[in-house]
Formats: C-alpha cells, structure tokens, sequence
C-alpha cells in the first residue's frame, strides 16, 4: 500500500479542509473522471465517501502532483 501523501491538518480542523468532487479533481488535473477514480480506488488519492460520491481533499490533490512531478532534460 502506498505511504499516504496527505496528513490532516495539525490542529485537526476538518471544517477548514476543503473537499473537492471527482469532476473538479480531473478538471485539476487535466484527466478522465475515471483516471481519478483509478487513483481513489487504487490508494494513491486520499477520499472520503460520502454517499454513492466521493471527496477529495484539495490539499491532498496539489500533494499528489507536486509528489508526482517529473523533471525533463
């Protein structure tokens, strides 16, 4: 299983941590809804299922691509 990329915050404020849906996230990233489906699914982007529907922390997203970045020559 992947380390988990994506910490709560310090002071434990979930109201402050801003959740985004699976749309807003390929939108983000510039990717299929089902590509970031893959990722929840596959334990590589945190989520919390709320409903039928998942959320993803904002944070977790700008992590999971600052993490992800690749240098090119």
């Amino acid at each position: 299983m992947p380390e988990d990329r994506w910490t709560m915050p310090k002071d434990n404020k979930l109201s402050e941590v801003r959740f985004l849906t699976v749309a807003e996230v390929a939108q983000i990233m510039r990717v299929s809804k089902m590509t970031v489906y893959r990722l929840v699914h596959a334990g590589e982007l945190p989520a919390v299922r709320v409903g039928r529907s998942f959320r993803v922390p904002e944070q977790a997203v700008h992590d999971y691509l600052q993490t992800s970045y690749i240098e090119t020559a």
